[in-house]
């Protein structure tokens, strides 16, 4: 099984919009059993794969987030007729995923927030485990996971668990300025836990035209950067409204009457696979 990160550190950039909809387009054209684990507590992956109702009934009834997989701490419940009992951490072997259409989902949790993620206390390997415990034994051949735009330890635990990082940049100045700190900060996990991690590319996102100055210089800044210079990908994602108005209705680009659209992603995927298979 082979585990990919979308990761940047703006948001705003299509990170989830290219995460799911790489995802999907494994699943869907290459015929793979694929994993979305959203990491990041603002959930927006979740929020667009679930409507509000069925998200609220995953809680309702007690299904898993990702919260399950980083709340590891025991926790007493109080009950009238029982008095005081105490509810035991998950075993990750028995995290149940959610079914939603030919994708496999750990949903997003709000309430990460609470959580304190602090080194030493080996939380940020819960992913890593989750896969190891769950994920392999189910066969599943790919869990893309979307982080949070921030340098956080929801982040340096999507990276300890994948052997991938993929990075959205919108072609704009504002979005390409801290992309040098993104090389130092997963170069830094890299080197703290001995990480086997490959950048499969950086891709421009958003693009309204690839003949516009703008998308142009985005290219000539990103060939001349010293760091990402040669993972900057021929392949882009161009920018539509009806993917940005529907994204909380209909996520998936395969589905959508728009050939350039659906050629562009279809594109960068089978480039995505040709590499994992060769590496």
């Amino acid at each position: 099984m082979k585990t990919i990160s979308f990761v940047n550190m703006k948001g705003g950039v299509g990170k989830t919009t290219l995460a799911l909809n790489v995802a999907h387009c494994l699943a869907r054209t290459h015929n793979k059993k694929v994993v979305v684990i959203d990491v990041d507590p603002q959930f927006n992956a979740t929020q667009c794969l679930f409507t509000g109702d069925e998200y609220v009934s995953i809680l309702r009834n007690g299904k898993h987030t990702i919260l399950n997989v980083f709340d590891t701490e025991k926790r007493p419940i109080a009950s009238v007729v029982g008095g005081v009992s105490t509810s035991e951490p998950l075993e990750l072997k028995d995290v149940k995923l959610q079914k939603k259409g030919q994708l496999w989902v750990l949903p997003g949790n709000i309430d990460l927030y609470r959580l304190e993620m602090t080194t030493g206390e080996g939380r940020e390997f819960a992913i890593q485990r989750l896969i190891e415990e769950k994920l392999i034994p189910e066969e599943f051949d790919y869990a893309i996971i979307d982080t949070p735009p921030t340098p956080s330890m929801w982040m340096t635990s999507a990276l300890i668990a994948s052997d991938y990082f993929v990075i959205p940049v919108k072609p704009d100045p504002l979005s390409l300025i801290g992309i040098d700190l993104l090389w130092s900060i997963i170069d830094r996990r890299r080197k703290s836990y001995a990480l086997k991690l490959k950048c499969l590319g950086v891709i421009l996102t958003m693009v309204e035209r690839p003949d516009s100055v703008m998308f142009n210089d985005a290219r000539t800044n990103l060939a001349g950067n010293k760091y990402w210079k040669n993972y900057v990908l021929s392949e882009y994602l161009p920018k539509r409204a009806d993917l940005a108005r529907n994204q909380l209705t209909q996520p998936f680009i395969l589905h959508m009457d728009d050939f350039e659209l659906r050629a562009s992603l279809t594109a960068l995927v089978n480039k995505f696979v040709t590499e994992i298979e060769n590496d």
